[in-house]
């Protein structure tokens, strides 16, 4: 098949994407590597091939390099398989349920919707097992008033009514909601508490990646206020409120005020960022990784005003067992620490 032989009209988009304008010519193979998640080089390669990769419409070899100002497209002559949700048999921790709404505490390495890589086994396909029909968001997604990332354990709202979907995501958006989370972070920080700002965008050298931005039109604005719970010498457990709610915010924000989470692949927590050299040491840290193998991050607690009562109600979820089992091995490291 080559370029032009596929009938558009039967084509579905599958991703879409506007190039920088700040962006140095680049294959359209390695821009695409970095904006979409758990593909390799030789499917996208392949979809160019059949005419599926298109720059402003018209289609492109895999050696095409994308300009500032480009749109990118990529086609298949299916549905993308996350409009495809299917129902599936799935244990969900269900905190609180009434006929509006329902609290769930996601476990971690649970993926919160199907997309690219992840069309099933997601918080989505159980739900829909249990709940024959829930509301869709602006983005389609049934229930979800917001969501955590993948390795991100904690508490969930989901709406089970047009109008609750209405009111809670307003909610959101009015930052009228309260959410609070536990973080294990590298180093020591100085304060106590205190306020981080900056605007978050998606960062132009990795799109899996976002960033915080001096230029607040490059992102939106994001603050976050945390609070030190415990010290550790080389990690420190934290509390922290957001007063937005961005894309990988508190993530963000604390690789940028440089206190990467622990064992947050994406932003490089996955690496001994502080402590000694000695390989005892090393050993410690990497068996902490083991047992705590995502980003030790947990959605704690969630409050907001209930769509129909206008009560304000608040949930509180403990923490995982792996990331309370290495919370204890630091705590125990520090004591032994200062016993030396």
């Amino acid at each position: 098949m080559n370029l032009y032989d596929i009938d558009s009209e039967k084509l579905h988009e599958h991703f879409s994407f506007k190039v920088d304008l700040g962006q140095n010519p680049l294959r359209v193979d390695k821009f695409l590597m970095l904006r979409v998640e758990n593909v390799t080089r030789n499917k996208i390669q392949k979809a160019a091939l059949n005419g599926s990769i298109r720059v402003n419409n018209l289609p492109v070899k895999s050696s095409y390099k994308v300009k500032g100002g480009e749109e990118v497209k990529v086609f298949f002559n299916r549905p993308p398989h996350e409009n495809l949700l299917i129902p599936e048999k799935m244990d969900i921790d269900i905190v609180y349920e009434d006929d509006d709404l329902i609290v769930v505490n996601k476990p971690p390495n649970i993926v919160v919707h199907p997309g690219h890589g992840n069309y099933s086994g997601t918080l989505i396909n159980g739900l829909l097992y249990h709940f024959k029909k829930l509301p869709k968001n602006s983005n389609n997604r049934p229930g979800l008033v917001h969501r955590i990332d993948k390795d991100t354990s904690g508490l969930l709202v989901i709406a089970k009514t047009e109008q609750a979907m209405i009111d809670l995501s307003k909610q959101f958006y009015e930052k009228k909601s309260k959410r609070k989370y536990i973080a294990l972070v590298w180093g020591d920080l100085k304060s106590d508490e205190g306020k981080i700002e900056g605007s978050i965008g998606r960062n132009p050298k990795n799109r899996l990646q976002m960033k915080v931005f001096e230029d607040d039109s490059k992102g939106k604005t994001a603050i976050t206020h945390y609070k030190v719970l415990e010290r550790f010498g080389y990690v420190t457990l934290i509390e922290c409120k957001l007063e937005t709610g961005r894309t990988h915010q508190i993530r963000t924000h604390m690789k940028f005020f440089g206190h990467t989470i622990f064992n947050d692949e994406r932003y490089g927590g996955n690496k001994i960022l502080k402590g000694t050299t000695f390989s005892k040491y090393k050993k410690f840290v990497e068996n902490c990784f083991l047992i705590m193998s995502r980003q030790g991050l947990h959605a704690k607690s969630l409050g907001f005003i209930h769509p129909t009562s206008k009560k304000s109600i608040e949930f509180n979820s403990p923490i995982p067992d792996d990331m309370k089992s290495v919370i204890d091995k630091w705590r125990n490291y520090a004591i032994h620490k200062k016993m030396n």
